[in-house]
């Protein structure tokens, strides 16, 4: 009977015991270190993709095309039209 009355009570301590305060995590370098080094790469990685999408779409216009010659008109147009 005691032992039931020690397990009740531990129980009902450990249930109602409020949970403990996440730890607080520390980072290796510093932010603002991180974040200008970041924003410096991707500015750079921009300029390079800008460049890169201009220079393959005055390669892909200026290459020639087939014109073919118009297909004839369906006589559906002229009756259904």
């Amino acid at each position: 009977m005691a032992m039931a009355m020690v397990r009740s009570g531990l129980r009902t301590a450990l249930r109602s015991r409020t949970p403990a305060a996440a730890p607080k995590r520390n980072y290796s370098s510093s932010a603002g270190h991180d974040d200008a080094r970041e924003t410096a790469k991707w500015e750079k990685i921009t300029y390079l993709g800008i460049a890169t999408c201009t220079v393959l779409a005055v390669v892909n216009l200026s290459k020639g095309h087939p014109h073919h010659e118009e297909p004839p008109v369906s006589f559906l147009l002229y009756y259904c039209g």
